[in-house]
């Protein structure tokens, strides 16, 4: 069992901007399904067959603490398991501008509840024995 986060480094594009030079809401949302894509749907771990064959967001929270720029590239975002429950699951985040050290307050804290979902049957799905166990590993 692991008992550390997943760390993810995600650059902030220019286009990523707003007119207020500061990453944008929507972008930042982005940005962290960048994250959490290389964690968890990726090669050949048990959650990727969800990245190809069904998952779907459930809900969204994204608190920001601080501004986040340009400059502050690339993001490091910190990643893990809140819930874990039959059919969904639950994803913390912290991110912070390259270079801030890992004990320092985050610039944006946000949250993702993510649910299996069968493409054939526009159902929800039940997560497998090894997505579960894998997921596990993430808990804090």
């Amino acid at each position: 069992m692991t008992s550390s986060p997943f760390h993810a480094k995600v650059e902030i594009r220019w286009s990523d901007m707003d007119v207020y030079q500061h990453v944008n809401h929507a972008r930042m949302v982005t940005l962290l399904e960048e994250a959490r894509i290389p964690w968890l749907f990726d090669g050949d771990k048990p959650t990727a067959s969800m990245g190809r064959q069904g998952c779907v967001l459930v809900d969204l929270h994204v608190k920001y603490r601080g501004q986040l720029r340009h400059e502050d590239t690339p993001l490091d975002i910190t990643m893990w398991i809140k819930q874990l429950r039959a059919v969904d699951f639950t994803i913390g985040y912290e991110v912070r501008a390259n270079g801030t050290a890992p004990d320092s307050p985050p610039a944006v804290t946000a949250t993702t509840q993510l649910a299996a979902f069968d493409i054939e049957t526009q159902r929800l799905r039940r997560l497998t024995d090894a997505e579960r166990d894998y997921l596990a590993l993430w808990r804090i």
